[in-house]
């Protein structure tokens, strides 16, 4: 089972540095916008790079990365860091830190783009942050892995990926204040950016 966590503090820090990096950039971003007006208070996540589908802003490229490390509330930053602590650190052992940090950051990135594309097209105002579009996109590799690399997950490790995903899609859909385009959009981002990953930056343990 891949997806349950043995390390102690110090081999996490050492085996998972840059999950430990995102974790610990997810916190302090936090403890700044708590000091700076809350983390619910918008004109502090303008300042700090939330991400917004309004003309002033939609330009601010920066902001399509900037918006993954904020949180509107200490329980947003709470799940979403109880899934990176959990579920990254496979992926990150598998491609290598900065493999997946690409495939992290890009897959947020695509999240962000589509979900942003998606309330413009509909005409509706959003604020968009947090870690989810990355971590969909951590989620959308190992679906790829499941799906083609078989023999690199285990059966329960496949099936505990097909459940999280399932609560996940109903999740999206059925709670208030959250941007299924963002994480279906992370979650395709990661499968298609993990694949070109395999086939162009090929990690040392897919090399023939």
């Amino acid at each position: 089972m891949i997806f349950i966590r043995y390390e102690n503090w110090k081999d996490y820090l050492k085996f998972f540095p840059l999950t430990s990096f995102f974790l610990i950039a997810n916190v302090v971003m936090f403890i700044v916008l708590t000091l700076n007006g809350g983390a619910r208070s918008v004109p502090a996540l303008f300042h700090f790079g939330a991400l917004i589908n309004d003309g002033a802003y939609v330009n601010e490229w920066w902001r399509y990365v900037t918006a993954m490390f904020l949180h509107g509330g200490f329980d947003h930053l709470l799940f979403n860091s109880f899934a990176l602590i959990v579920f990254a650190p496979p992926l990150e052992r598998l491609l290598g830190s900065a493999r997946y940090g690409v495939l992290y950051l890009a897959g947020g990135v695509v999240g962000n783009i589509l979900a942003i594309a998606w309330y413009k097209s509909i005409g509706e105002l959003t604020i968009l942050l947090g870690a989810s579009g990355a971590i969909y996109a951590v989620y959308g590799a190992f679906l790829y892995i499941a799906l083609f690399q078989r023999n690199i997950m285990d059966e329960t490790s496949r099936k505990t990926l097909y459940t999280l995903l399932l609560f996940g899609i109903i999740f999206s859909v059925a709670v208030a204040n959250v941007s299924w385009m963002a994480h279906l959009g992370g979650l395709l981002g990661g499968f298609f950016i993990y694949g070109l990953i395999i086939r162009l930056w090929k990690p040392r343990i897919f090399r023939k």
